[in-house]
């Protein structure tokens, strides 16, 4: 293997993947580092038997004309991943004996859905419409937030429109600080919907989620946007990047885990030390780095004080870690589930917390015939799993499967005989699969001190250093993440004097 790199991209999800993507299809010798045996991170697979089960994201957006995942395979040159447009986006139970809400696609069920739902709460709905309005122009222009640079400014400032100026202020507030604007301030069933839909997205509930990126997911469903459900899984939207990435030049190494940067002995750039399966620890020489890993990771692959600003270092560690989660990986016989059962589904409860299920479709191919697969999955801290004995561990699992299969058959009334498969993921399982601090999943929650001008930037004050991935604007989710590699991507092409523009 050469020892000499352009451009090493550090971890395997979707972000990495799409910045790999991104500078070899602009003729930069990029390699890829993956510590695992597979791609794709939290949106990932694995295999148990004849099922495939989905690690942890299980929808996709973007992939409609024009969105982020469609504009970036276009740019590449490759073929989107065999994909359905999810109706309802998602059914959510409230768990209250009321009817569940149905996220409609079509704008105008939609509006006759929150009208039934919601009565008299017209004025926030629209008031979050207009924001988004303004969002989405907004970030179909590229712009590059934090801004940390001269270069960094003006995109920004090209990408304004009055739109933007005028919804400005509201960056300051939270999603609840418009339900108080808008008079819907007491409403508790919609705060409870609320609560429950931005968690999936923002980690937070509508009290301390940013209006300006509360607004934006709440309207995810609806047309022209939407979600998506891919043929096969998740891993196909992996594949189809790393295609790109190994027909454009560009190389992906597998159980490459990355252990240490320093800076190059005998010339500019990195020394990148990787750990390898047979024990040995090679060094590469890379002139950039691109991490996608959490930026909780960077302290220890820096532990030289004179490599980083030590403000930086102290903010990094700081950071907080917002969740982790348990996730029950389930197989049936499809006879048992309702006869009308959405793909997915949000159900309120107490404990262990909320439930988000995915449930796989007839001949999507993560089931035989006949049968389906079932993923619930809820958000737990991720502190104390990694300190507790083997037996102590064992029994808090085996406890919160029970606990989380009773919720899951009551939200889809299945008998309990009906499972043929049954397992359950925690926090410390998601460390070892990932190589995330702690096992955390997603990225910093988004509170209107970490959204948009006020996050953490892709460019580090670390020179050749950049980020991408869920904790870099604009935050979470396959698409978000692929615009977190977009934006880190053109950064280091302008500091080498090359501009990088999708094409259209």
């Amino acid at each position: 293997m050469d020892a000499s790199q352009d451009v090493i991209v550090i971890g395997g999800g979707i972000a990495g993947l799409t910045a790999a993507a991104l500078l070899a299809h602009e003729g930069i010798g990029v390699t890829l580092l993956e510590s695992h045996h597979q791609l794709g991170g939290c949106a990932g697979t694995f295999r148990r038997g004849p099922y495939t089960f989905d690690v942890g994201a299980t929808q996709v957006a973007g992939l409609e004309p024009g969105g982020s995942h469609a504009r970036l395979f276009h740019h590449l040159n490759i073929t989107p991943p065999v994909a359905k447009r999810l109706d309802p986006g998602c059914v959510v139970d409230l768990n209250d004996g009321s009817a569940a809400i149905h996220l409609w696609h079509d704008p105008q069920r939609w509006h006759q859905e929150r009208e039934a739902q919601f009565p008299g709460t017209e004025r926030f709905w629209q008031l979050c419409s207009w924001i988004h309005q303004q969002n989405w122009q907004f970030a179909a222009a590229d712009p590059v937030l934090p801004v940390r640079s001269g270069w960094d400014l003006n995109r920004t400032l090209a990408a304004l429109r009055l739109g933007n100026l005028i919804s400005a202020p509201l960056g300051l507030l939270t999603v609840g600080d418009l339900l108080r604007l808008t008079g819907c301030g007491e409403n508790q069933r919609l705060r409870r919907f609320l609560d429950l839909q931005l968690r999936l997205y923002s980690q937070q509930p509508c009290d301390r989620t940013a209006a300006l990126y509360g607004a934006t997911v709440l309207q995810m469903c609806q047309a022209p946007l939407g979600l998506w459900h891919l043929q096969g899984s998740m891993q196909s939207l992996s594949e189809s990047l790393q295609s790109a990435i190994e027909r454009d030049g560009g190389k992906v190494l597998l159980r490459h885990r990355v252990t240490g940067l320093r800076r190059h002995p005998e010339g500019p750039g990195w020394s990148v030390h990787v750990d390898l399966p047979d024990g040995s620890k090679p060094s590469l020489h890379a002139s950039d780095v691109i991490c996608s890993l959490p930026p909780q990771s960077l302290p220890a692959l820096l532990p030289d004080p004179g490599l980083m600003p030590e403000t930086y270092r102290r903010h990094l560690e700081t950071l907080d870690a917002p969740s982790g989660a348990i996730v029950f990986y389930g197989a049936l016989e499809r006879r048992h589930l309702p006869s009308n059962c959405p793909g997915h589904l949000q159900r309120d409860q107490a404990s262990p917390g909320s439930l988000f299920l995915s449930v796989s479709h007839d001949g999507d191919g993560r089931a035989p015939a006949g049968r389906a697969t079932v993923i619930a999955s809820v958000f737990t801290s991720p502190q104390g799993w990694h300190t507790m004995d083997e037996e102590a561990y064992q029994s808090r699992k085996q406890n919160l499967l029970a606990t989380i299969r009773k919720g899951v058959n009551a939200a889809l009334d299945l008998p309990d005989q009906a499972w043929l498969h049954q397992e359950l993921a925690t926090p410390r399982g998601f460390a070892r699969w990932t190589g995330r601090p702690q096992g955390i999943v997603g990225g910093l929650g988004q509170s209107p001190d970490r959204f948009g001008p006020f996050g953490l930037a892709s460019r580090t004050p670390v020179a050749n250093l950049w980020l991408c991935g869920d904790s870099i604007h604009p935050g979470e989710g396959t698409a978000g993440v692929s615009l977190s590699a977009l934006m880190a991507c053109r950064q280091m092409m302008a500091a080498r004097g090359r501009e990088l523009s999708l094409t259209h």
